[in-house]
């Protein structure tokens, strides 16, 4: 990977290939193309519980507290594959 490093400071590094390098951020570490494509992966299923959550929210008859407690238990989940692959370093 080639940076041009002139950029003045507070200034991302300006990335002449075709990988983007993230801005830092406190506790978190630059993540591979094979990484940023499962963070991907895990948001794109997340996109389709969401929905499908949505779905059960609008069906009456159901049992909304254990809908809304599966929505909680889904999110939490996501959060979690998402934190095993970024791996950050702080609480």
């Amino acid at each position: 990977m080639t940076t041009d490093t002139t950029a003045g400071l507070g200034s991302p590094a300006v990335n002449t290939d075709t990988h983007f390098v993230q801005p830092k951020i406190t506790g978190y570490r630059q993540l591979s193309p094979e990484e940023a494509a499962l963070m991907n992966e895990i948001k794109a299923e997340g996109v389709k519980l969401g929905e499908l959550v949505a779905k059960l929210r609008a069906t009456e008859g159901l049992d909304q507290r254990w809908v809304s407690i599966g929505a909680t238990d889904l999110q939490t989940g996501l959060m979690a594959l998402t934190r095993g692959v970024a791996r950050p370093t702080t609480f």
